[in-house]
């Protein structure tokens, strides 16, 4: 792992460094020419305009990304603004810059990514190290390999690095009875109804005690998912809600909030637990 994530002008910024055997003028076609950049990049390039505010767009397999080139700098700098999609609801548009520095015979890749969703970078970073291992591959002649799965255990890594696994615990005032509300949010790596099924959601009833792991008291009202529309479970006691929906990619995004506590340290460490617990049996 070799990544940071940071901020830019208020946004997460994911930073990747990647030490390349080529000088940037052999890796420059490699991250620039459509036919190459389509080897590796997520997605393949159908048009490019290569020049400052010239347009690429993507395939992105069903969908159409459009993206506008920012800076443009032979062989050094080579940047782009990626725009927002309908069937990316969470996300605004991401700028992603890719810089070569001369480095000893061969080059250092600086890549950035600096984007809207932060509980998105531990997905992003596990896919960006796996695209920039197949641009060496393409840097150096041979064929891209993609390796098999979803990447779970790297992900996982990651939201532990960037601390994606921590609670946020704010006072309340006299909204809600007032006290604390903890909240956690959690990019998972399988789809909602996979998460639902491994939760033990699905066993959840109104009137019934919350299933193990989903907290404690009774079950007060229950969503389930359909055609990737939101589940919900809500419980009273702690006035918990324990919600599932569409993240990045093909994953679930879970997010829990309890609220109506006097005092928020307890229920974090229980709630971190519990979801780490739930992301661990996803991998």
């Amino acid at each position: 792992m070799n990544a940071t994530l940071g901020m830019v002008d208020g946004l997460p910024s994911l930073r990747m460094e990647r030490r390349l055997a080529h000088p940037p003028e052999k890796v420059w076609p490699a991250i620039t020419e459509p036919a190459r950049l389509g080897q590796w990049f997520p997605f393949t390039v159908t048009e490019m305009d290569l020049r400052v505010g010239g347009k690429i767009t993507f395939d992105g397999g069903g969908m159409t990304l459009d993206a506008e080139i920012t800076e443009l700098d032979p062989p050094r700098v080579f940047a782009f603004l990626q725009r927002a999609v309908r069937e990316m609801p969470r996300e605004g548009d991401n700028l992603l810059r890719f810089e070569l520095l001369p480095d000893e015979g061969g080059c250092l890749l600086v890549f950035t990514q600096v984007f809207h969703d932060r509980p998105a970078a531990a997905s992003y970073a596990s896919g960006w190290q796996v695209c920039l291992d197949a641009l060496e591959a393409v840097a150096d002649g041979r064929p891209a390999e993609w390796p098999e799965g979803n990447f779970a255990d790297l992900h996982e890594a990651y939201a532990e690095a960037f601390g994606l696994a921590e609670g946020v615990a704010e006072r309340l005032g006299g909204q809600a009875g007032g006290g604390w509300r903890v909240w956690f949010e959690r990019q998972l790596t399988r789809p909602i109804e996979e998460v639902w099924a491994v939760a033990g959601a699905s066993s959840a009833t109104p009137g019934a005690p919350v299933p193990d792991g989903l907290g404690a008291g009774v079950v007060t009202a229950v969503r389930e998912p359909a055609a990737g529309l939101a589940a919900y479970v809500e419980s009273g006691g702690g006035h918990v809600r324990w919600e599932l929906s569409q993240g990045t990619g093909h994953g679930a995004r879970l997010v829990v909030t309890e609220t109506g506590l006097s005092d928020p340290a307890a229920a974090l460490d229980a709630w971190r637990d519990r979801i780490e617990t739930l992301a661990r049996q996803l991998v």
